[in-house]
């Protein structure tokens, strides 16, 4: 989701336009596990390889932006305040995803989500900002890596496997544990190690289409939070009406 620390007047439109693109995909896959629920599509489509690595992709691009607006708002100097503030809105949203799926669906609530994994990242990433981009780059291929090259029994409860070494994770709609998902992370402050510099001096000036993407990016956490309600209520109201 999106990295709530740089103030409006610094705010790159390429990257929230990456990023309401990413949001586009979202709505897509999440739209689809919902028409799979209310039956009008086939039960385990979602499960497909494709799908599966569609949505790897979507989590990995909010997961990567992140970690390249953390250098672009703390690459020169942590701003503790708005830092401080960003971090703990993204934790707040994390903590009432887990309530909210815990009530409505105990036995797959969401304990360690997206919300989640972007904000420890922005917590652990804080000991990474002076790294250069190539240390970058190593240690976050091989945290991605690592927990498909080792795992433990000792992680597959719940309490351990939020880390991410889990032999067999437990059930959730939504699990995104520190190994692999802060690799893209580490990724995406690589990236802006690279690229600040084109970042910034990037200006564009995009169309209609381009201007709904960066505003849907700015806002990516709060329709992160209600896209879910919406469709499901929407999906609720309709279905009846169309199957008589």
């Amino acid at each position: 989701m999106q990295s709530p620390v740089m103030r409006q007047s610094e705010r790159l439109p390429s990257i929230d336009i990456a990023r309401g693109v990413a949001l586009i995909g979202m709505v897509v896959f999440h739209f689809t596990l919902d028409l799979e629920i209310f039956g009008w599509v086939a039960p385990g489509n979602i499960l497909r390889p494709g799908w599966m690595g569609f949505a790897r992709l979507v989590a990995g691009s909010f997961v990567f932006l992140a970690g390249v607006s953390m250098i672009l708002a703390h690459g020169a100097g942590i701003r503790w305040r708005s830092f401080r503030r960003g971090t703990a809105l993204v934790a707040v949203a994390a903590l009432a995803v887990s309530v909210a799926t815990y009530l409505a669906m105990p036995e797959m609530w969401i304990f360690f989500g997206i919300l989640h994994i972007i904000a420890v990242s922005r917590v652990l990433g804080l000991a990474f900002l002076r790294v250069p981009a190539w240390a970058l780059v190593v240690l976050g291929a091989g945290v991605w890596a690592l927990p498909y090259l080792i795992s433990f029994d000792l992680f597959n409860p719940r309490t351990l496997a939020w880390i991410g070494f889990a032999s067999a994770a437990p059930l959730s709609m939504d699990l995104e544990p520190i190994f692999p998902w802060f690799g893209p992370f580490l990724l995406g402050m690589a990236a802006a190690r690279l690229w600040a510099a084109k970042l910034s001096g990037l200006t564009l000036r995009p169309g209609a289409l381009g201007r709904g993407l960066a505003w849907a990016g700015r806002h990516s956490l709060w329709i992160y939070l209600i896209h879910q309600p919406v469709l499901i209520a929407g999906l609720w109201l309709v279905t009846p009406l169309l199957r008589g």
